[in-house]
């Protein structure tokens, strides 16, 4: 007879068995090898970070027991065999509930989506039959149940907690904690009720608003592009309860970005724009407010305060955003770490608790718009993480006429969030009990772990991509259903009626007052437009930009600096701490620039940065600068990390300055260009106090972003009134490497040059590099600035400066020819010119070698010609470029010489833009004929081409 008292004799006999199997009896032993068996046979799917069964110690795989004598049972050796394999299997079971469940979850609300039975969730899988359902097993391991209980009951339970409402992908989490906390919260849910009375009231209220927006506005135009949110209008409640439940759990501050659908809504009923505004949008009469040629009501953006349930105001503000769907997501990371890092400035807080961004997606964009995952692997690096962003999914199952089995070779469109291992639920849109848990449960996570967490709600699209688009022509037995089917408050109403949770006369009067406010709305709307749109739209970032407003971008601006204050911090800037190991050659590099310092070798191009950067952060400027490679820099010249030989660990000379007042941090960035610019571009949105740069590693990379650069950061000022101060380096030069690593296209960037809407510049000298950096922060008026910057020029002996060049000079739009000063090459020789050649970058220099070759060969023939750069391309410096040309006789000849083919590089623009200076007369053309590709692959063909440039520069 086998009773509880017997556990700590078998216990002992398990024990000696696993030491030496030969030291207990054979049948015992026998028994023991078939137990482990079947754990072991259990264990390729059995995840081990959730407890193993706790067999109520190793006896209870041999006998059952309630504890009770009476229930003390005589097993032999293969019924104790059943029920230790009855347990393994069971265990199995459970697995495959957490891991397959979502598959059969009823998250289709048309039920559209494959249910069919999966093999690992029958009990035929496993080898039970009907006649296991009700034995005795363990429940540990399991939550909510007890020690003892029954497959049948572990079964129901696991198909309420994973094939309900709502599925979940989870199991895929490597931190056993982390999985642990979501199946306590997950498998417990059945055992209270999600909503209360009061709760379940506030989600009709949410749905009911979301309804009456779009039907009013269905009302009052008719057949208007408005993208609505109907057939989604759950996504309304389960913002409000993600913002609520953040809110409890200490966030202070939403950053949301979506596209088009249902943003109107959204912002009437989340960010509580007022609805009288919306209007004015529709009828245009909002746009002649403003001085900028504006953008479509579904793209802009807004701030205000939104009231939790627990009566805390919690700012929510919406990004402004292009038709590129989803190319707001790095923006809205780059805005949020600014003011993560902010707070942790001003307040000593990492910011990340307290401010949450929220990504709203469409499920064809998710899965097909690689931004997505750009800026998905943005979500743990050190540089870019903003502990985590809350994904929406609104899942309408089509894309414009799409079906989902063209817009994606995945099973589900978040598919690729798994790459993350965090949690990702599947949500049944007209399920609100299981949206509001799956809301809750997302949140909390994303402000305990601060991690990103998507929710896929399924839903529907009720009308056309657009309100005139016909849907019936390509989808016709969706939109049947979709016609016949009722709404989600109609839906949520009937099933609060059916188990008379409330009342009609509460529905009646939750629909009553939501139709009401709506009205009051309107009429109590603010009457003066511009005044109110702005305090209110502009709100957040008037504090930190009251000091960037009313200059202009051709304002004189100081940018010299103190001698003594410069050389002390660049002194020390290039004096490594005996602490640190460098690399021998790296300390070669530091002790030539002390060289420089002392004035026995001319200043190069890393120095006039380095002491661009040392100076802003002196005095206050946070400097940040983020790409691939850019700590070392892509040619080796920057070093503004010094990499420890012996611990691996990085030192920043600048970010170690004495008596520094602001920051200086460099960031290696992930092997993207689209989305770190945009990131870049967001963070310079919330930093203009600071300089925000992003290096390409070769300028001709930077296309790789060309959404960026053409929907945000040189229209962001005409369409939004919103300004940034980013700046672009962007290396840029032909030398021989091929129609890859040559040419940033600089036509690209003159061609979007429009209103003063950004600074594009080619310097050719480290002082005005410097000058130019340093401006960019100092002046009153913040614009994006496109460099060309540097490549062969970095270590080119003519690009130099004098150190008072840097310290006393100031940025120069235009360098004059340099050859006619005093005591120089053609001093006083102006008048022999016969043609100024104007060029940009670094083939000034080849041109200044030339002549200085051909003056050694023939004085008169190099006396002919000028050479005038033009630093700055845009604004196009016309009132220099005259000063210039009045320096020589009215008849010389204007030619643009550059290196790039006639159909690229500065010419396109030039062309124009010079002929304005002279009158209408074109300047010459001297440079690469029209070409296809940027530059030739043929090193020798390229030697010849730049050659002929040279040649016919100084042939007449």
């Amino acid at each position: 007879m086998l009773t509880g008292e017997n556990a700590p004799f078998i216990d002992q006999l398990y024990i000696s068995w696993q030491n030496d199997p030969d030291s207990v009896p054979s049948e015992w032993a026998q028994l023991f090898v078939e137990m482990d068996d079947a754990s072991n046979d259990a264990s390729a799917q059995i995840d081990y970070s959730t407890p193993p069964p706790n067999r109520t110690s190793i006896f209870s795989a041999v006998v059952l027991t309630s504890g009770d004598e009476t229930s003390s049972m005589s097993l032999s050796s293969q019924e104790a065999k059943a029920a230790s394999h009855r347990q393994a299997k069971v265990t199995q079971m459970v697995n495959a509930y957490r891991v397959r469940g979502h598959l059969e979850a009823d998250i289709d609300p048309l039920d559209r989506k494959d249910r069919s039975s999966y093999s690992e969730l029958k009990l035929e899988h496993y080898g039970l039959t009907e006649a296991d359902m009700d034995k005795e097993v363990s429940g540990d391991g399991v939550f909510g149940v007890p020690d003892l209980t029954t497959p049948r009951h572990i079964i129901n339970r696991m198909r309420k907690a994973y094939c309900s409402g709502f599925g979940v992908e989870f199991m895929n989490i490597n931190n056993p904690e982390k999985k642990k906390w979501l199946q306590s919260r997950i498998e417990t849910l059945q055992d209270s009720p999600v909503l209360g009375r009061d709760e379940k009231l506030y989600m009709l209220r949410q749905l009911a608003d979301s309804e009456n927006f779009e039907q009013f506005l269905h009302r009052r135009y008719p057949g208007t592009k408005r993208f609505s949110l109907e057939g989604a209008e759950t996504l309304i409640p389960l913002l409000s309860v993600l913002v609520n439940t953040a809110a409890d759990y200490g966030a202070k501050r939403f950053m949301f970005g979506m596209a088009h659908r249902g943003r109107l809504n959204v912002l009437a009923n989340i960010l509580n724009k007022p609805v009288k505004y919306i209007l004015d949008e529709f009828d245009d009469e909002a746009h002649d407010s403003f001085e900028i040629s504006g953008d479509v009501k579904y793209h802009l953006g807004y701030s205000n305060f939104f009231t939790t349930r627990n009566d805390k105001k919690v700012r929510v503000s919406m990004a402004f955003n292009p038709s590129h769907l989803e190319a707001v997501n790095p923006v809205i990371l780059g805005r949020v770490r600014a003011r993560q890092d902010r707070m942790a400035v001003h307040d000593d807080l990492t910011g990340e608790e307290a401010i949450v961004p929220m990504m709203i997606h469409g499920d064809a964009a998710f899965a097909g718009q690689g931004v997505v995952a750009e800026t998905l692997q943005a979500s743990g690096l050190t540089g870019y993480r903003t502990g985590g962003t809350i994904h929406v999914v609104v899942n309408n199952q089509i894309g414009f006429t799409t079906s989902p089995k063209d817009a994606r070779s995945t099973p589900y469109c978040t598919d690729i969030a798994r790459m993350l291992t965090i949690p990702i639920f599947h949500v049944n849109g007209e399920d609100i009990e299981a949206v509001a848990a799956v809301a809750k449960i997302a949140a909390e996570w994303r402000q305990t772990f601060k991690q990103d967490v998507v929710i896929d709600m399924y839903c529907f699209r009720q009308w056309g991509h657009n309100e005139g688009d016909e849907p019936s022509f390509t989808q016709p037995l969706l939109y049947d259903q979709i016609k016949i089917h009722p709404s989600a408050k109609e839906v949520y109403v009937k099933k609060m009626l059916d188990e008379k949770s409330i009342t009609q006369q509460d529905i009646d009067d939750v629909i009553a007052d939501s139709e009401r406010r709506l009205i009051e709305h309107l009429e109590n709307a603010p009457i003066d437009y511009q005044e109110n749109y702005t305090s209110q739209g502009y709100t957040l970032m008037r504090d930190r930009w009251k000091d960037f407003v009313g200059g202009n971008i051709l304002d004189e601006v100081n940018t010299s600096y103190s001698k003594e204050k410069f050389f002390a911090l660049l002194r020390e800037a290039n004096t490594i701490p005996e602490s640190v190991n460098a690399h021998r050659k790296v300390a070669r590099i530091m002790k030539q620039r002390l060289q420089m310092l002392d004035g026995t070798k001319p200043v190069d191009w890393a120095v006039g940065e380095q002491a661009a950067y040392a100076t802003l952060v002196a005095d206050g400027y946070r400097v940040r600068l983020s790409g691939q490679d850019c700590g070392r820099g892509t040619f080796s010249h920057r070093h503004a990390v010094i990499t420890d030989i012996k611990t691996g660990q990085g030192y920043l000379p600048l970010d170690n300055l004495t008596g520094a007042k602001a920051n200086f941090e460099v960031h290696n960035s992930y092997l993207s260009e689209y989305a770190v610019l945009g990131f870049e571009h967001g963070y310079s949105l919330d930093w203009p106090d600071g300089l925000v740069i992003w290096e390409a590693q070769f300028g001709d990379f930077a296309n790789g972003a060309q959404i960026m650069i053409d929907n945000f950061i040189m229209a962001t000022e005409q369409k939004w009134n919103r300004n940034s101060g980013l700046v672009m380096l962007l290396p840029h030069g032909f030398e021989g490497q091929g129609p890859e690593h040559s040419s940033a296209r600089l036509e690209r960037f003159l061609q979007l040059c429009a209103e003063e809407n950004v600074v594009v510049a080619n310097c050719t000298t480290p002082a005005n590099f410097f000058h130019l950096m340093r401006r960019q922060v100092l002046q009153k008026v913040r614009k994006p600035l496109v460099v060309m910057s540097p490549k062969s020029m970095l270590r080119n002996p003519r690009c130099v400066s004098t150190l008072d060049e840097l310290y006393d000079g100031g940025f120069h739009p235009v360098y004059a020819d340099n050859a006619f000063y005093a005591g120089a090459l053609l001093e006083g020789k102006e008048s022999s010119v016969q043609r100024v050649l104007f060029c940009s970058g670094k083939i000034y220099y080849d041109l200044e070698q030339e002549r200085e070759r051909i003056h050694g060969e023939n004085p008169s023939l190099a006396q002919k010609c000028a050479l005038v750069r033009v630093e700055r391309l845009y604004p196009f410096p016309k009132a220099e470029i005259l000063t210039e040309l009045s320096q020589f006789s009215s008849d010389v000849e204007v030619v643009w010489c550059q290196e790039e083919p006639r159909n690229m590089g500065a010419w396109p623009m030039m062309d124009e833009w010079f002929g304005e200076v002279l009158g209408g007369a074109p300047p010459r053309y001297i440079g690469r004929k029209a070409s296809a590709s940027p530059a030739t692959g043929s090193p020798k063909v390229h030697k010849s081409e730049h050659q002929e440039i040279i040649n016919k520069a100084f042939s007449f």
